[in-house]
C-alpha cells in the first residue's frame, strides 16, 4: 500500500485544501416449515455476512414476520462469529450455539440432507430461525413490538416475557434486545441511498485524533500506550480515536467493521471506517483498516517498518466501509485475543 511521493503530497492537498477543513466546520411462518414471506424482509448489506451463507441466512431470516435476515445475522454473529465450529463453556455448540437439549427440539435440516446436524452451518441456521419464531409463537399474545418480545424471550424465557407483559425488567435481558436490534442495523442493507451531509462530532473528533498521530511508528498491536512509545497498529489506531470521543471500538478490524451501517463507496464521508480484506466475499478475512478523510483517502497505520499516514482507499482489496455509530458500537460482542472467541454474558438456549 505504499504510495509514490507524488500522490503522498496529493493526498494532503487534497484533505487540506478540500476534504478536511470543510470536516471541522461540519459538525409468515408457513405450517409446512418452510419461509415464504416476512413483513420484515429486509436484505443484508453487501460483505457483511460471509457468502457461503448468505442466501441461507436470506431465505430462513423470512421465516416468519417477527424476524429479519439482518437480526438473524445479527443473532448468529454475536453467538459465534459465523463460526459452524464453535463450542462455550456451558456446552452450548455450532454456529447458533445451541444445547443439545434444545437442539433435539428444535434441530431443522437446512440443507436437505436429511440430518439435523448442530455443527453443520445451513442447519444451525434454519435452526436459529424456526427457535426464534417458535419463540415469537410463544409470546404472540404479549402487548408490544413482537420482535422486541421474541428476543426477551430468547433471553430470559417465553413465560419470564408473558410474567411481566412485555420485555422484563432484568438488565441482562433489556440489554440483549437493544444490542441485537442495534447491530441488525450493521446487516441491514440501506433502504435510502441518500447520505447525510452533516457529520457528527465523533466522526470529527476521530479524525482530529488520527491527524495527530501523522508520522507515528507502526507497531503491532499498539494501541498508542506509554510502554507501546505511543505506537499503533491499523485497527489501535481507529479504536482508540474513537474513543477519544467516548466511542468504544473492539480491539480488531473485523470485529470493528460491525459498528455501524455500511455506505457505499460513493456514499463515504470523513470518520467513515474503511476496510480491506483478502476475501472480498468473507468479512472474517479482513484484515486491515483505516479513517476516511475525504477525497478517496484515509489516515492508517499500513504496516511493519511505515508510520501513521495518508494513503489512498482505491486498493484492489477494498471490501467497503463503516459509518461507526455510537448504539452500534456498544452492541458488538467482546472477543478474546488469545483465541479469537467471542466472550460476553452466557444466554444458552436452555434444555
Amino acid at each position: 500500500m505504499v504510495l509514490r511521493k507524488a500522490r503522498l503530497a496529493g493526498a494532503a492537498t487534497v484533505v487540506l485544501a478540500i476534504g478536511f477543513v470543510g470536516v471541522v466546520t461540519l459538525g409468515t411462518y408457513a405450517a409446512s416449515g418452510v419461509p415464504e414471506s416476512s413483513s420484515a424482509a429486509l436484505g443484508l448489506s453487501g460483505g457483511t455476512v460471509p457468502a457461503a451463507y448468505r442466501p441461507q441466512i436470506q431465505k430462513w431470516g423470512a421465516l416468519c414476520p417477527e424476524i429479519s435476515a439482518p437480526m438473524l445475522a445479527a443473532q448468529l454473529y454475536q453467538e459465534s462469529g459465523f463460526d459452524p465450529a464453535a463450542k462455550s463453556p456451558a456446552k452450548a455448540y455450532g454456529m447458533a450455539q445451541f444445547l443439545e437439549g434444545t437442539w433435539a427440539t428444535y434441530g431443522t435440516d437446512g440443507d436437505g440432507d436429511g440430518k439435523q446436524d448442530i455443527w453443520n452451518a445451513f442447519d444451525a441456521i434454519a435452526s436459529a430461525a424456526t427457535y426464534d419464531c417458535a419463540l415469537a409463537r410463544d409470546v404472540a399474545k404479549v402487548p408490544g413490538d413482537k420482535q422486541s418480545n421474541m428476543l426477551a424471550a430468547y433471553n430470559a424465557g417465553p413465560y419470564a416475557v408473558i410474567e411481566h407483559n412485555g420485555i422484563p425488567p432484568y438488565r441482562e435481558t433489556q440489554g440483549y434486545v437493544r444490542s441485537i436490534q442495534a447491530l441488525a442495523k450493521s446487516f441491514t442493507a440501506p433502504a435510502d441511498p441518500g447520505v447525510q451531509l452533516a457529520l457528527s462530532r465523533e466522526a470529527t473528533g476521530a479524525i482530529w485524533f488520527a491527524q495527530s498521530k501523522l508520522g507515528t511508528d507502526y507497531l503491532w498491536g499498539g494501541t498508542g500506550q506509554a510502554w507501546e512509545n505511543g505506537r499503533f497498529d491499523c485497527s489501535g489506531l481507529t479504536k482508540i480515536a474513537y474513543e477519544s470521543v467516548g466511542i468504544e471500538l473492539p480491539r480488531v478490524a473485523n470485529d470493528q467493521w460491525y459498528a455501524g451501517p455500511h455506505p457505499s463507496r460513493d456514499q463515504l464521508r470523513p470518520g467513515d471506517l474503511v476496510f480491506f480484506a483478502n476475501d472480498l466475499e468473507d468479512p472474517r478475512t479482513i484484515h486491515h483498516v483505516g479513517i476516511y478523510v475525504g477525497g478517496g483517502y484515509m489516515i492508517d497505520a499500513p504496516h511493519t517498518g511505515a508510520k501513521v499516514r495518508y494513503d489512498t482507499i482505491d486498493q484492489r482489496d477494498y471490501i467497503g466501509a463503516t459509518r461507526v455509530t455510537p448504539d452500534g458500537a456498544a452492541a458488538l460482542p467482546d472477543r478474546n485475543l488469545n483465541d479469537g472467541t467471542i466472550t460476553k454474558s452466557e444466554t444458552p438456549k436452555v434444555d
